[in-house]
């Protein structure tokens, strides 16, 4: 009985680092983000003065939801269980958010757009050069090209609209 109880105590490291390997930490922090581009979105679209804003708000949750949706899939192949809401600092962002409006309402959502993207397009390189899980690879590969988009698209927002850093 002693010797099971060591084993398994001496398993347990072994079990926790197995389930916090690069490729979890890629699923949970996309599911994450993906998440908050919706919450963000949906806001805007009630929110946002600029029509552009809206139409990408739009935009946003569309093509987010689907690849939300489309990681959900594929993390529900591995038994990896993704977060059902954004983290604590993209929460308190939305918080934030949600108290401004107007033309300040805008500039905000388009400034933590472009970070949002920014952060989003290195996750996914950072999958795409050094994850271990080649269904995570190829997520991050297909998804790219549109979160690039995004990116180009909220860039030429904020200079129509004035925006800079």
């Amino acid at each position: 009985m002693k010797r099971y109880l060591l084993i398994l105590a001496c398993a347990a490291p072994l079990a926790a680092y197995a389930a916090a390997t690069p490729d979890t930490s890629f699923y949970k922090n996309l599911a994450e983000g993906g998440l908050a581009e919706v919450s963000d979105a949906t806001l805007a679209q009630g929110s946002a003065t600029d029509p552009k804003l809206k139409d990408f708000a739009a935009r946003m949750i569309k093509d987010h939801s689907a690849a939300d949706d489309k990681l959900a899939a594929l993390a529900a192949t591995k038994s990896l269980a993704l977060p059902t809401s954004p983290g604590l600092t993209q929460m308190a962002e939305h918080e934030k958010l949600k108290l401004l409006s107007g033309d300040t309402f805008d500039k905000s959502y388009i400034k933590g757009q472009i970070s949002a993207h920014q952060d989003t397009i290195k996750l996914l390189r950072k999958e795409i050069h050094s994850g271990r899980d080649p269904d995570a690879q190829a997520f991050a590969k297909s998804v790219l090209p549109t979160v690039e988009s995004h990116l180009k698209e909220i860039n030429a927002i904020a200079t129509a609209d004035g925006v800079t850093d």
